[in-house]
């Protein structure tokens, strides 16, 4: 068994990797944190977890007791992060970090998007991009893994084969997504309210969210991202436009070539059905199709996720099972709930 470590254990994403690994067959939680909650059983404050974790007590942060772990998962906020990895890489075999505080390769890109200074520029430069769709040879024997943003992982996943094969223009790209209200995190926040979030529907992040450079930096391609905050518990949709580039695509060509490159990956499902947030909630499947409008010229590709499973700690898990050399999909469902 691989002894499993989390820290920040509390928020929402440590509350999914506790699921995850609960159905883990090679994964063995042995320290749990959340300075917030320390003392707290985790059934208490997450009943979901009681038959998994009848005992499990939320305890302040040790790096010391980490670093017993051979493998840690970081749900913490960025800066948090930051201070936190380079305590344990080089003493825990594989740290994943679910911030994003070594997702840029740019260390001076960090105090425009995230608002600090980014301290550890060699471990930024060590960090792997957790995608393994997109970066899998990568990751084998990883030590340190950035999972990527929720929107991020939808966004790459939709566009990346286009741009890569010359299907579409890597500039003026535009990303709409709708996010469920999960992905604000747990902390208590006027704007995640149910009576604010209840029957509402609005973009935030105009111009400037923090995802934009990520989505560049995995793509390639220059993009215009909008988010949008959806009255759900969980799910992204992304929809994105593009122009082809000099050979006019068909609808049937895209999802071919989205077909082709995919047609390896467990997770990535492409036909032409529009997705839903509901067909891959609590699995770690992304859901995928395209279209070609002869009318306006732009090709429209759309992805669907659970934001916290494949959007962030299913995809945590998937990538530390390539780093272990353990089975890509171990302890991770194909398929969704629904209704």
């Amino acid at each position: 068994m691989i002894s499993v470590g989390i820290v920040g254990a509390s928020g929402y994403t440590g509350a999914e990797l506790l699921r995850l690994c609960a159905q883990h067959p090679e994964f063995d939680v042995q320290y749990a944190t959340g300075d917030t909650q320390a003392g707290t059983l985790a059934r208490v404050l997450y009943p979901s977890l009681a038959a998994a974790y009848p005992n499990l007590v939320f305890q302040e942060f040790d790096a010391a007791r980490a670093q017993e772990m051979d493998l840690v998962f970081l749900g913490l906020p960025h800066e948090a992060s930051l201070e936190v990895v380079p305590q344990l890489v080089g003493k825990v075999k594989c740290v994943v970090d679910l911030s994003a505080a070594y997702r840029l390769k740019d260390a001076a890109a960090y105090p425009q998007w995230y608002g600090f200074t980014h301290t550890q520029p060699a471990l930024l430069a060590q960090a792997v991009y957790g995608l393994p769709e997109l970066f899998r040879s990568e990751l084998v024997e990883a030590s340190l893994i950035a999972t990527p943003g929720c929107f991020v992982t939808a966004a790459s996943l939709a566009l990346t084969p286009l741009v890569r094969s010359g299907a579409i223009e890597a500039t003026g790209i535009i990303v709409d997504a709708a996010s469920g209200v999960s992905g604000a995190g747990r902390s208590l926040k006027h704007s995640s309210l149910f009576s604010t979030v209840d029957e509402d529907f609005t973009a935030y992040g105009l111009l400037d969210h923090r995802h934009t450079p990520e989505i560049e930096q995995v793509t390639g391609a220059q993009v215009l991202f909008t988010p949008h905050l959806a009255p759900m518990n969980r799910g992204i949709l992304a929809t994105c436009y593009a122009r082809p580039s000099k050979k006019t695509p068909t609808t049937a060509s895209l999802l071919a070539e989205l077909a082709r490159f995919y047609s390896k990956e467990a997770f990535v499902v492409v036909g032409k059905t529009s997705p839903s947030t509901k067909a891959t909630l609590g699995s770690n499947s992304v859901h995928l199709t395209a279209r070609f409008d002869e009318r306006t010229g732009y090709v429209m590709v759309i992805a669907a996720l659970d934001n916290l499973a494949k959007g962030a700690s299913g995809g945590a898990v998937q990538s530390a099972n390539v780093a272990l050399g353990l089975p890509e999909t171990m302890g991770l469902s194909q398929v969704g709930m629904y209704p």
